[in-house]
């Protein structure tokens, strides 16, 4: 049986890692910046399952965290130091070959209070010395406008994105970085994994959950998406005046959904929980609300407001790419109903897979059928923005890292890009979540490594941030100088 080969990636893939503003940068407080939301988020210490779960403030933990009288720390505030080890870790980057880094600008470094009329120049001028010294070593910004890092004025003064005066807001930031970074940057994404607002109202929105009476929380979350609808397509249309050889994509926490069985009512609520995603992508790429969401308001007596030129404004504002996350696939089952308010995905275990240090179900396949249902729906190119294994790595007396897991792990989930290509899924672009550790996201800990490159420190802030390669540091090399060809 002769051997079949592949289609190769293609000749100009972006290959690369992904990092954010918020999970990275450190000072927080230096050179104007202002607090955004994640600088009031703690780290909270796993409860006795080993779980934490992602935290929705209330106004009283807001008052502490900036008061400093909470006695929690805040590790998204120091991130990894990036903000004065940038230049450092590019390096690294370029050892790697990365052909592209995407990252996010921290919109309260900009705007400190995110309603400003005017920017702050020493924010600015930091992303200039960032996006110069990538394009020095031929790298290519991606960069994110919103990824988790709404300025905390904005939650406290107008409850976030529930409030429409925050488009204003937003639009006014992303015109600005446009103008002033035009020649710099060629791929933009809005915000980062937008339907995270689900799971997180704060750090997706800004969403203060008790200033609201529970019956109100989800006609808000869907209200806050409308907002930041209408803000994304409006940024596009300015991004295509603006920046006119820059293409500008929408992104979402991507998942493979399957039922729990073939019973027809299993089948049914994996359509139904894979649609809660899609529907983020569909209004952002179709350029309007599919009737299936206006059912799921209907039945949930929901009335979301509207301004009557809100419809043209999705219609002429549709992304140019979709880009998304990948981690894991769900399962879902019809008698578990309806997925609550601070859970994107269900918890229904696949007891086909095995399950990373954190919980996560490991499915390279998922990737392929995701990236497959993502092409068919859309026929836009697809990025895939983030795509890791968070792992407890250790440090060999001899002072390597050897993390083989993660080379399995990203090795199987390239294989499936091959796949997918050989598809007809066209597929530019790759950059894998952390390059190097950083702060988790959900949880605010460091011990959940995600990096080809080390960096000393731990879950109270405490080491050197000395930088060491891993084992994946020299494989991953590999496969961007063999352009995807060399995986073993």
């Amino acid at each position: 049986m002769p051997i079949r080969k592949h289609k190769p990636f293609p000749n100009h893939f972006l290959w690369g890692g992904a990092i954010a503003a918020n999970q990275t940068e450190g000072a927080f407080n230096q050179d104007g910046k202002g607090l955004s939301v994640d600088d009031v988020i703690p780290y909270i210490k796993p409860d006795q399952h080993g779980k934490m779960k992602m935290s929705n403030p209330d106004l009283k933990t807001i008052k502490e965290a900036k008061a400093g009288t909470s006695g929690n720390v805040y590790p998204k505030r120091w991130g990894i130091d990036f903000y004065h080890h940038y230049e450092e870790d590019i390096q690294l980057f370029a050892e790697m070959g990365f052909k592209a880094l995407r990252i996010s600008i921290a919109w309260s470094r900009i705007f400190p209070m995110g309603d400003e009329l005017s920017p702050n120049e020493k924010g600015l001028l930091f992303y200039d010395r960032l996006f110069d010294a990538l394009l020095a070593q031929g790298i290519e910004p991606v960069v994110t406008l919103s990824h988790y890092e709404i300025p905390l004025g904005l939650a406290e003064k107008y409850n976030g994105w529930a409030d429409r005066r925050v488009i204003d807001c937003f639009v006014r930031y992303a015109k600005t970085v446009f103008k002033r970074y035009n020649t710099k940057v060629k791929y933009w994404i809005t915000f980062n994994e937008i339907n995270g607002i689900l799971m997180g109202p704060f750090i997706a929105g800004g969403i203060i959950t008790d200033r609201l009476k529970e019956d109100q929380l989800i006609q808000t979350i869907y209200q806050a998406a409308h907002h930041q609808f209408v803000a994304g397509a409006l940024t596009v249309k300015a991004c295509h005046t603006l920046c006119p050889d820059a293409k500008i994509g929408c992104m979402i926490a991507g998942v493979s959904v399957y039922p729990r069985s073939c019973k027809p009512e299993d089948v049914l609520a994996a359509m139904n929980e894979e649609r809660r995603t899609l529907f983020f992508t569909d209004v952002q790429v179709r350029g309007y609300y599919p009737a299936y969401v206006r059912r799921f308001f209907t039945e949930h007596n929901m009335q979301i407001e509207t301004q009557r030129e809100d419809a043209t404004i999705l219609k002429e504002g549709r992304a140019d790419f979709v880009a998304f996350s990948y981690y894991m696939s769900s399962v879902a089952e019809a008698n578990k109903g309806e997925l609550p308010v601070g859970r994107l995905f269900s918890e229904v275990k696949n007891p086909y897979l095995k399950s990373s240090d954190w919980g996560w179900s490991i499915d390279p396949q998922g990737l392929r059928y995701l990236l497959n249902i993502l092409y068919d729906r859309y026929q836009k190119p697809l990025f895939i923005v983030e795509n890791g294994l968070g792992a407890a790595d250790k440090i060999e007396p001899d002072g390597s890292i050897c993390d083989d897991y993660r080379i399995d792990y990203l090795r199987a989930h390239i294989e499936q890009m091959k796949e997918a290509i050989e598809d007809g899924v066209n597929l530019i672009g790759y950059t894998t979540w952390g390059p190097i550790d950083l702060i988790s996201a959900t949880t605010s800990e460091m011990s959940k490594r995600y990096g080809f490159i080390y960096v000393d420190q731990d879950n109270e802030g405490h080491g050197t941030l000395e930088r060491k390669r891993k084992k994946s540091f020299y494989w991953y090399r590999n496969v961007i100088a063999s352009n995807g060809e060399q995986l073993d």
